[in-house]
């Protein structure tokens, strides 16, 4: 009976995750729709000799990695320490309210921050009118391919903080107080309980996290860098997920697009596997 509870999970994964699979073939394919898998001609690695000789497809993967890396740099520690100061607040009601108001970004579709955003940053939005006021020329900063980096990653940040802030601040409620009732009495302060008790007891957390992040470094999404995109900052904003919007569905290239989706599954792999051998090794916490 116990057992049974887990059917639904499986069923799922084998219809959602593991049946799809199959359908990676058609990198290694021509493939037509008309003929289906069966019947379309194989090509072998002729689609992966294509993506990387195509000039645009670098400076795509270019703009993957960065955007990432900067997500990976900024927007990973950013929930770990908010769950530290709000879990350093002592007025529930007030404690309550900025959970409450970090939360609310999550639940704003992407093309609603997006509207946000542009409206902020637009000629005479907040922004500018601050510029104007302190004498600055304004910027029409979303057609400025050199912010539209930080853009897209102050608004992940802005968005996600709140949200998977909540995991943290899980860990934290199970940490034993009597070690912090142990440094007070050994006349340790807040800072010091943060760095020797807190974040110590986050570090399982922390890693499992990392690693989940980590498999999908590739996967930045398409709907948050899509809607942020304009003709002017295409060249510095395209991303592997735009690209295969593009190219896959409306150039009608299921070929291509299949084999980079197999191509950012492999990366995102080998980059998990890596990490969680370097994890388990230094800190002893790993996923497997």
């Amino acid at each position: 009976m116990l057992y049974s509870m887990a059917l639904p999970g499986i069923v799922f994964f084998i219809m959602f995750r593991y049946i799809p699979l199959l359908g990676s073939v058609i990198a290694f394919q021509d493939y037509q729709i008309l003929n289906g898998i069966f019947k379309s001609p194989w090509v072998g690695w002729a689609n992966f000799e294509y993506i990387f000789r195509y000039p645009d497809f670098l400076n795509v993967l270019k703009n993957t990695i960065l955007i990432s890396t900067y997500q990976l740099l900024f927007g990973f520690p950013a929930p770990i320490i908010l769950a530290v100061l709000l879990n350093e607040i002592r007025l529930m009601v007030f404690k309550r309210f900025l959970q409450t108001f970090f939360y609310l970004p999550h639940f704003l579709s992407w093309v609603i921050i997006a509207g946000l955003v542009f409206e902020l940053l637009s000629l005479h939005g907040i922004v500018n009118s601050i510029r104007h006021l302190l004498g600055a020329e304004p910027i029409l900063y979303m057609q400025k391919s050199e912010y539209f980096k930080g853009i897209v990653v102050a608004s992940a940040i802005w968005r996600e903080t709140g949200w998977s802030a909540i995991i943290y601040l899980a860990a934290i409620a199970g940490i034993n107080p009597s070690l912090y009732e142990a440094a007070t009495m050994d006349g340790a302060g807040k800072i010091r309980q943060i760095v020797s008790i807190t974040l110590p007891s986050l570090i399982p957390t922390i890693m499992v996290l990392f690693l989940l992040k980590i498999g999908s470094f590739l996967e930045l999404g398409f709907e948050q860098v899509y809607v942020f995109l304009t003709p002017m900052t295409n060249s510095t904003g395209d991303i592997i997920d735009t690209y295969v919007y593009r190219v896959g569905a409306l150039g009608g290239q299921y070929s291509i697009t299949t084999a980079i989706g197999l191509f950012q599954s492999v990366i995102g792999f080998i980059l998990l596997w890596s990490f969680n051998k370097l994890s388990n090794k230094t800190t002893g916490q790993g996923l497997w």
